[in-house]
C-alpha cells in the first residue's frame, strides 16, 4: 500500500481545514474518498432518473433500494477502476470524441454546447461529467470482456442459429442499381413524333442485342449519359414510384417499357437488386456473440466483482446502515 493511501485510511471521518469541518467522509475505497456530498449528489441523480423512467409500484420498489444501489455503485466504480488500471486498460481520447460525435449526429446537435445543454436538461450534469461516466463504463466493459466474457463459450452453431432466427434485427434497406435512358417527351406534335421514332429505334436495337449502355450514350439527354445511365446504388423508395416499380419487376439486364412523365420519357435497365437483405453474418458475428454471452455471464460478472470487493480495502468511516438511512 502506498504511503498516500495509508494516510487516507488513517483520516478521521471529517476533512478538516483551518479548524473548520469541510466535508464528511463516508467510505474510503483503496484510498479513494466517497464523501457525503458526492454520495448525495449521486443519489439525487439516480432518483431523478428513476422518476423519468418508472411510475407507480415499480417506481416505489426501485426508490426503496436506490440509496443502497447508488452506494454500492460508487464503491464498485473505484474497485473496478483500480483493477483496470492494474491491467493497463485505458480509453483513447479519440474514443470519447467518437462517442460525442455519434450522439451529436444522431440527435442533430450542431455543436458541443448544444449537446451539453441537452445533457444538463436530462441528466443534470456537465459534458465533462458525462464523458467521465462514459470513460468509466468503457473501462468497465473492457475489463469484464477480458476477465469474464472472453471465458464464456458460445458455439458457432449458436451464433448462426440466432442470426437466422433474428435476421430481421439485422435488416438493411433494400437497394438496387439501374441505368436510365431519358428522352424529352416533347411539347409539339413534331417533337413528340421524333421521340416516338427514337424510342422505336432504341427498342429495335435492343432486340438486335445492342448494349443498353451504348444506346444511353447515343440518345439520352440526362446528365447520367456520361456514365452510361448508371445511377449507382439506390435505396428502395427514393426513385419515382412508377419507374422504380417497373424496374424492380425486371430481371437483371432487362429493360422497362417506356415510362412517361410530364417532361420526359424513361427507359430503365435493371443492373442488380438486393431486396429484403440483411447484414452478412460475418459482419454481425461479434455483436451476436456479445449478446449471447451477456445472459450466460451474469453470474460470472457478479462473482468477479465480488472477488474484487473482497480483495479491495474498503473502510466505512460511517456505519453502512447509517449511510443508507440518510
Amino acid at each position: 500500500m502506498t504511503l498516500a493511501r495509508y494516510a487516507l485510511l488513517c483520516l478521521p471521518c471529517l476533512i478538516l481545514s483551518a479548524g473548520e469541518v469541510r466535508e464528511e467522509i463516508l467510505v474510503v475505497v483503496n484510498g479513494h474518498i466517497i464523501s457525503r456530498r458526492v454520495f448525495q449528489q449521486a443519489v439525487e441523480q439516480a432518483t431523478a432518473t428513476l422518476y423519468r423512467e418508472f411510475s407507480g409500484s415499480e417506481l416505489d420498489t426501485k426508490l426503496r433500494t436506490a440509496r443502497e444501489k447508488t452506494l454500492q455503485g460508487l464503491i464498485d466504480s473505484y474497485v473496478i477502476a483500480d483493477k483496470a488500471a492494474d491491467e493497463g486498460i485505458v480509453v483513447p481520447p479519440d474514443a470519447l470524441r467518437n462517442v460525442v460525435d455519434d450522439i451529436k449526429k444522431q440527435n442533430n446537435f450542431a455543436t458541443d454546447d448544444d449537446f451539453e445543454r441537452a445533457i444538463k436538461g436530462t441528466l443534470g450534469i456537465s459534458l465533462q461529467a458525462y464523458l467521465n461516466r462514459q470513460r468509466e463504463e468503457m473501462v468497465k466493459q473492457e475489463l469484464l470482456r477480458r476477465e469474464v466474457f472472453s471465458k464464456v463459450a458460445v458455439e458457432d452453431q449458436e451464433l448462426k442459429a440466432y442470426y437466422l432466427e433474428h435476421r430481421s434485427e439485422y435488416k438493411v434497406p433494400s437497394r438496387f442499381r439501374i441505368r436510365e435512358l431519358v428522352l424529352p417527351r416533347g411539347t409539339t406534335p413534331e417533337e413528340q413524333a421524333d421521340t416516338e421514332a427514337k424510342l422505336a429505334t432504341i427498342q429495335a436495337a435492343l432486340k438486335q442485342g445492342t448494349p443498353f449502355e451504348d444506346l444511353v450514350k447515343q440518345y439520352s439527354t440526362a446528365p447520367s449519359r456520361s456514365t452510361g445511365g448508371d445511377l449507382g446504388w439506390l435505396n428502395q423508395g427514393v426513385l419515382r414510384p412508377d419507374l422504380e416499380a417497373a424496374a424492380l419487376a425486371l430481371k437483371p439486364g432487362q429493360v422497362t417499357a417506356p415510362v412517361a412523365t410530364e417532361p420526359d420519357v424513361y427507359l430503365a435497365q435493371l443492373v442488380e437488386a438486393e431486396m429484403d437483405r440483411a447484414q452478412p453474418f460475418e459482419d454481425v458475428r461479434l455483436a451476436i456473440r456479445e449478446k449471447l454471452q451477456e445472459p450466460k455471464a451474469q453470474n460470472g460478472i457478479e462473482t468477479y466483482i465480488q472477488s474484487l470487493r473482497i480483495r479491495a480495502n474498503i473502510r466505512f468511516m460511517v456505519p453502512r446502515d447509517t449511510i443508507l438511512k440518510g
